[in-house]
């Protein structure tokens, strides 16, 4: 059994449902002891910008969107949003929640070539 999680979250604005649950089974993930990962990718990069997540409150019994990332975070969870995702929307480094990085899709595929599971939302 793998010892890694992995989330793929391709929602926010679109659907911040999607986004919001992702971030839920990221951070039960952890709490079950994976090391876990949660890559954005295209619309889904929107939930690393401090001013988007913000605007994500899907409401009982989920806590709110920018809660969720900071709490899987300050936990030791690993968020990586998609470079060209990024780069397409004109998101920068300084928009984004502390500790999330930027960087191509060779992460995610390094992450998952280890065996990790992934579910995506």
């Amino acid at each position: 059994m793998s010892d890694t999680f992995c989330v793929t979250i391709n929602s926010c604005k679109e659907n911040g449902d999607k986004a919001t649950v992702g971030f839920v089974v990221a951070t039960a993930a952890l709490g079950s002891g994976k090391d876990t990962m949660v890559f954005l990718s295209t619309d889904g990069v929107w939930a690393a910008v401090h001013e988007e997540a913000a605007k994500v409150v899907e409401g009982g019994p989920f806590k709110p969107l920018a809660e969720l990332m900071e709490n899987f975070i300050n936990a030791g969870g690993r968020v990586v949003a998609c470079a060209p995702c990024c780069k397409k929307r004109g998101i920068e480094q300084d928009q984004l929640f502390d500790k999330v990085e930027i960087a191509g899709g060779a992460v995610l595929v390094e992450w998952l070539s280890n065996g990790s599971p992934n579910v995506s939302y």
